[in-house]
């Protein structure tokens, strides 16, 4: 095989379709858009409209509530920070914090912080500096021999103090 016979397969290629050339090719007049006016046109931006009838994205109640004060908590269960600590990847002398969660690659960034909770079992004595923590998640850290520290993140110390950073200080 030689640079000057390779070709594409059979019909691999097309010629364009030459719209608007006369009634006779058929595909004249409205050149296949079916009809006149503003949708002929290209750029037309007419999505949702229904012909000056209320839209139904207008017609339709607004629904529900979006708290700008929510907080976005990683959510990291007992049973993953114990499979990071027997893999290696977590030290057991060191308390557990957001930053060595993400080296660990247990959470993939740090967001507003991060919640424990008690999913799995944990054997390792480990103590924790954490956002927030369930109650199942504080009872089996401290039934393992490791404490649970909760504080709000940086970014929400204006808003006070939750109920359970005060229970554990």
């Amino acid at each position: 095989m030689k640079l000057n016979e390779i070709r594409d397969n059979e019909g691999a290629t097309k010629n364009r379709m030459r719209v608007g050339r006369g009634i006779g090719s058929g595909k004249g007049k409205t050149a296949g858009r079916g009809v006149k006016g503003q949708k002929a046109r290209t750029g037309v931006s007419i999505k949702g409209f229904e012909g000056g009838q209320m839209p139904l994205h207008r017609r339709l109640p607004k629904r529900g509530f979006n708290n700008i004060h929510a907080h976005d908590l990683n959510e990291v269960n007992l049973g993953r920070v114990q499979q990071a600590v027997d893999a290696g990847k977590l030290d057991a002398n060191a308390t557990v914090t957001v930053d060595s969660l993400v080296q660990a690659g247990i959470i993939s960034r740090a967001r507003d912080g991060v919640k424990l909770l008690g999913v799995g079992e944990l054997t390792a004595k480990l103590s924790f500096e954490v956002t927030r923590a369930s109650k199942s998640a504080v009872e089996a850290v401290e039934k393992a021999g490791g404490s649970v520290t909760t504080a709000y993140a940086a970014g929400a110390a204006h808003r006070g103090t939750p109920k359970d950073a005060v229970a554990s200080a």
